[in-house]
């Protein structure tokens, strides 16, 4: 999306409600999500005109507000319909979807029990959030000085906007050194994550994932789970060392935006995206456009 400006994007927003023109669809400065971190958000992908696992997407929406102490003021069948209207409403077929909720402005302070929960969702055509020739043959990570913290000190298991500031500042210190994006460890010094994706390894024919114990067990790590169990292939979620990194042979994160993308070096160590990965690849965009590859039974 690079040299887009997303303020002056063509089409509608639905902005508490109702739609509004994109240009339109703004808040005041001194909202409390904007100084405070309280808010959260949503990211869903559309296929063929169908949002992949609406329901589930909006009921970890109402959780994450629920973790941040406030409550969407809309049910969650309206907010599922909001998102297929919007998707409509913007003509699109294949598509990003941002639902995002916020504190409103009556109170500026840390205190904010009287505050407006606002509501907006927008979507945008979005066809791969790395580039598609480097997404193939794998991408580049480097490794983060941040570090995931601590479940008991944030809302861990919450999509919260404030979560992601450590993540913005190991992309772009990736970024600055030539990588697409850089692994997290947690505040153990464990393997936990990328900056907006979970991650995977293959090692003898194995699946291993981090425990998301302190991070996102993503929508789509748990689809690619579930892919990899239909296959027969065993999924092992485990604490994983960072030293543990010479021993797998392939890599490859999940996310809503990053789909299953394939990682060719993690700060040096090399991998080959091969059967497991590629596999997995095929799999989960057949799933997502609703033509499983293996059917459960």
């Amino acid at each position: 999306m690079a040299g887009v400006s997303f303020d002056r994007m063509d089409g509608h927003i639905w902005f508490d409600g109702k739609f509004v023109k994109w240009e339109d669809a703004k808040v005041h400065v001194l909202n409390h999500g904007l100084h405070y971190a309280s808010s959260v958000f949503e990211g869903e992908r559309a296929y063929g005109g169908e949002i992949f696992k609406l329901e589930k997407h909006t009921e970890r929406f109402f959780k994450s507000a629920e973790y941040l102490g406030f409550e969407i003021p809309y049910s969650q069948d309206a907010i599922n319909q909001a998102c297929i209207d919007t998707l409509e409403k913007q003509g699109l077929v294949e598509g990003y979807l941002r639902p995002v909720a916020w504190r409103g402005s009556e109170m500026m302070a840390i205190s904010a029990q009287k505050n407006t929960i606002h509501v907006a969702i927008a979507a945008w055509n979005w066809p791969s959030y790395f580039n598609p020739e480097e997404k193939l043959k794998g991408i580049r990570l480097d490794l983060s000085d941040w570090r995931r913290p601590d479940e008991k000190t944030i809302p861990s298991h919450a999509k919260a906007a404030g979560l992601y500031m450590i993540c913005t500042l190991s992309k772009h210190a990736a970024e600055a050194k030539g990588f697409t994006d850089s692994l997290m460890l947690d505040y153990r010094g464990l393997i936990a994550e990328a900056t907006g994706a979970n991650v995977f390894f293959v090692k003898e024919g194995v699946l291993h994932t981090p425990t998301p114990d302190c991070f996102l067990n993503g929508l789509t790590r748990q689809t690619v789970i579930e892919l990899a169990k239909r296959r027969n292939i065993e999924v092992v979620e485990r604490h994983i060392e960072l030293d543990e990194l010479e021993s797998f042979s392939e890599c490859f994160l999940t996310g809503s935006a990053a789909e299953v993308t394939p990682v060719s070096e993690i700060a040096g160590r090399m991998f080959a995206p091969s059967e497991i990965t590629k596999t997995l690849m095929e799999d989960y965009e057949s799933e997502v456009r609703g033509r499983p590859a293996i059917k459960v039974s």
